[in-house]
């Protein structure tokens, strides 16, 4: 069974920087999408950034300019730079992917990002 590990969530400042990165391990192959989703209290989850296997990436028009999602293919592993933080962005933040053809899901347990003075 496959599972998603992720890391760098945190307490930062309005434009402040955090770096998100999130491992797949086990038995998870043929991914065809990373990314993060993040949810803020009381409000649906909602797409942050995704990329594909082939580097084609899709933002949230909320974040674009700010975040910059990338990933390495060898390692199984997508990051998320988030730059200039406002408070807005304070939510858990979870790590997705999707295989191919299978289309099979998995999640990260989410990790949380306050942004806060």
């Amino acid at each position: 069974q496959g599972q998603l590990v992720e890391s760098g969530g945190g307490l930062v400042q309005p434009g402040g920087s955090l770096r998100l990165s999130c491992a797949a391990s086990g038995n998870i192959f043929n991914i065809r999408t990373m990314g993060w989703y993040r949810q803020a209290p009381g409000k649906q989850r909602e797409l942050a950034a995704t990329i594909t296997s082939a580097s084609s990436t899709n933002y949230a028009e909320s974040v674009k300019g700010r975040f910059t999602i990338s990933r390495d293919n060898a390692k199984n592993t997508v990051y998320l730079q988030m730059n200039n933080l406002k408070p807005e962005d304070t939510a858990v933040y979870y790590c997705y992917l999707r295989t191919f053809p299978s289309s099979s899901t998995y999640w990260g347990q989410g990790t949380q990002v306050t942004v806060s003075s």
